[in-house]
Formats: C-alpha cells, sequence, structure tokens
C-alpha cells in the first residue's frame, strides 16, 4: 500500500483454544504470554523497549481457532518488526522462573475475567450450549488448569502446532513483496514437522438455560440459537438477519429495546463462524426487573424474522451497511493483514474484497427467509444470565 507510512505484520499460528484437551486448557493463551518473556537475545524487557524505542506497537491474541502475534510500524522499522516476532516464536527460553510469575498474571487474568459479568457470559453462554466440544470452552482456561501447566507441557505444544503448515505470516502496508517473502523463507524455512490433528465434528445445540447469582447492579444476558460455520455460504444470510436485528442504532433491537422503550444501554446481536459450527448470539444487559420484558422483546423478534422474513428495505440497508464495513475496514492495515491472515487460515487462500462483496449482494430475500427458518426453528431459545438473581445457579425454568 504505497500511500502509507507503516505496515502491520502478523505471525498467526492455526491453533486456539478449540486444540485443547481437558488437561491443558488455556494452554494456547499461557503460550502466548511466555513468547514475551524473553529468547536467546533479548530480555522480556528488551521485547518491549524495542517496539517503544520506534514508535511501534507489539501484542498478540488467542482466540478458539488461532493465536496472533503482531506488530504495527514505520514502515522503515519492518525488518525490526520481523527480527523481533520470529525471534520470539522460535527461540523463547520458556524460562522457569518467568513461567512462575507470568502464571501469577494468568490467574490475574482470569479473576479480572470473572468479575467483569459483561465479558464472562459470552464465554458461558458458549460453553452452556456446545457443553463438551472444543469450542464451547473458554480461551482462558480455569484457574485449576493453569496452576497445572510445565515447561514440558509447553513445549510439547509448541512441537504439536507451531509446525510450518499451521503458521501464516501476513502483512499490508508500505513494503515490498517479494523481500518479505525471502526474509520471512531464510527465517522460517527451515522448520520441519506437521501439525498434530484435532478432532473435527460439529458442535451440538444444546437448548438449555441458566442464571448465575452474582453481585450486579445488572442482569447481564445472551440468549441465541444455531449459527453456521466459516465454510457455509449460508453465513451471509445469517449475516444480515444479524446486521437488521442488532447490528447498529437503527436494528430493530436497538431501536425497540433502548430507543422505544429504554429497558437497556446495551443490546445488541453478533454472530460467531467457526471452522466446524456457528452461534448466533444476542447480548444485553437490563435491570433484573425488567429481564423478562427484554427477553421476550427478543423472542417476538426472532419470531417475527421467522414468520414474516425482513423487509425488501431492510436487506437492502443490511447489504449496503456490510459493504461499507468491510470498505471502510480496507483503510486500516491491521484490519487488512487480519482479513487476509483469516482467510489463508479458511480457505487456504486469500478471498479478496470483491468476492466478498459479491457473496454478499448475491443474498436474497428467499435466502433470508429460509435460514431464518432454520435458525428459529426451535422456539426454546437457551438463556445464559448473570446478575442479582435470588438463587447461585438455577435452570432458567424453576
Amino acid at each position: 500500500m504505497p500511500y502509507v507510512q507503516s505496515v502491520s505484520i502478523g505471525m498467526w499460528i492455526g491453533s486456539g483454544a478449540r486444540d485443547e484437551d481437558d488437561s491443558n486448557r488455556g494452554i494456547s493463551h499461557f503460550l502466548e504470554h511466555m513468547m514475551f518473556k524473553g529468547t536467546e537475545r533479548r530480555t522480556a524487557r528488551q521485547i518491549a523497549d524495542e517496539f517503544d524505542c520506534v514508535g511501534g506497537q507489539l501484542n498478540a491474541f488467542t482466540d478458539k481457532e488461532y493465536t496472533c502475534y503482531y506488530g504495527k510500524i514505520l514502515s522503515e522499522h519492518l525488518p525490526l518488526a520481523i527480527d523481533v516476532l520470529s525471534d520470539m516464536l522460535l527461540h523463547s527460553l520458556l524460562d522457569p522462573a518467568e513461567i512462575a510469575v507470568e502464571r501469577k498474571v494468568v490467574l490475574e487474568e482470569i479473576k479480572r475475567h470473572e468479575d467483569t459479568p459483561e465479558d464472562m457470559v459470552h464465554d458461558a453462554f458458549a460453553e452452556k450450549v456446545w457443553g463438551n466440544h472444543p469450542l464451547g470452552k473458554s480461551v482462558l482456561g480455569s484457574a485449576k488448569s493453569v496452576r497445572g501447566m510445565s515447561r514440558a507441557d509447553l513445549v510439547k505444544y509448541i512441537e504439536s502446532r507451531y509446525s510450518p503448515d499451521s503458521i501464516v505470516v501476513s502483512a499490508a502496508g508500505l513494503l515490498d513483496h517479494d523481500e518479505l517473502v525471502e526474509t520471512i523463507s531464510a527465517l522460517f524455512g527451515g522448520l520441519q514437522g506437521c501439525k498434530a490433528t484435532s478432532v473435527s465434528e460439529a458442535p451440538t445445540f444444546t437448548y438449555e438455560s441458566v442464571l448465575t447469582k452474582k453481585r450486579t447492579e445488572q442482569v447481564h444476558f445472551c440468549i441465541g440459537a444455531p449459527g453456521y460455520s466459516q465454510l457455509d455460504p449460508d453465513r451471509y444470510a445469517l449475516a444480515v438477519i444479524d446486521t437488521t436485528l442488532g447490528g447498529g442504532m437503527s436494528s430493530r433491537l436497538f431501536q425497540e429495546i433502548r430507543e422505544k422503550r429504554g429497558l437497556a444501554y446495551a443490546i445488541g446481536s453478533y454472530s460467531a463462524a467457526y471452522r466446524e459450527g456457528g452461534l448466533f448470539t444476542v447480548y444485553g444487559g437490563t435491570s433484573l426487573e425488567n429481564m423478562e420484558e427484554v427477553l421476550n422483546l427478543v423472542r417476538v423478534e426472532f419470531a417475527n424474522v421467522k414468520a414474516n422474513n425482513i423487509t425488501q428495505a431492510e436487506l437492502d440497508k443490511a447489504k449496503n451497511q456490510m459493504r461499507g464495513g468491510l470498505v471502510l475496514s480496507q483503510e486500516s492495515m491491521s484490519n487488512r493483514m487480519m482479513r487476509m491472515a483469516k482467510s489463508e487460515l479458511y480457505f487456504g487462500r486469500i478471498i479478496d474484497l470483491q468476492e466478498l462483496i459479491d457473496c454478499i449482494v448475491k443474498v436474497t430475500h428467499d435466502d433470508v427467509g429460509r435460514v431464518a427458518g432454520r435458525i428459529f426453528a426451535d422456539s426454546n431459545y437457551p438463556v445464559v444470565a448473570i446478575g442479582p438473581f435470588k438463587k447461585r445457579k438455577v435452570q432458567a425454568d424453576d
């Protein structure tokens, strides 16, 4: 991108929380932390200082199906970014003393997550509706699993997951593609081995609800239905439904629940898509006395879309919103870098912007109706909520 002065570069690992088992829940995330704790050439402080000294940003995140280490930096410092990131991935020491320190950091992160019900409820919802499937498990793991992780566990995980067929390097900005390929090939070309296989099966959606007592001012809830995987073309029709129901200030749920009735400050929806399955979820925060009214209004909108579809005007507006969001996001080098990497990880090729827009434009009124009929087929929508209930944990129909 010759008209910018920066580069965003990410080194992605095609493994995340869904590749863990009960013995090592949270190890992908814990390892992400440890990559910043020192290499053969750099201390943890030096890793942080090298980016700060040139005005860059260095960070990482772990998701259910991938882990990303990334940097944003002025283009003249791209060689430095590549050197630091590759050093972290290839030469981290995993010092036992640093592991002991970082274990405490991650345990504090878990505590913070548990103290933030508006975040925690999303994990609780996925775990409830997907049960024991790996996609239903938290990226953070549990305090028990984190306490039990050893250096040997981390090394074993790297050997089985950080393999050349699992690594994608993506970059966008003021760079020379051929030079970047040559540099990455020199650094990573000697890697050998193949990623360990994971059990691949679609999660079963469970229609059960649970309310968990916590001392909060509001009830934070998720209510939802089955969605579609990254590989299912019907995810575009679901994205239209998502946009129409809860995708912005003009959406049905925002207008009906917040603007018209004043029952919530936060209300909206999202569609989460993974390789093996997906979720369609509505999240909201409201007072305990308003919870049932808000949930019933959500159910009414689900039933309305199932019975009557959306209007042609809503279909056109949703498509325009989605197209506009995609195009505007391309002005961010980080968004470009991430979109390309996810495309490569999921599809083994780069799906360009025009192809995505074409998929959105092709969604018909009938497609939306068919998808709505499928995801809203069972009206007993599961509800997972955290708030000031009378009992510690109860089934929602008690």
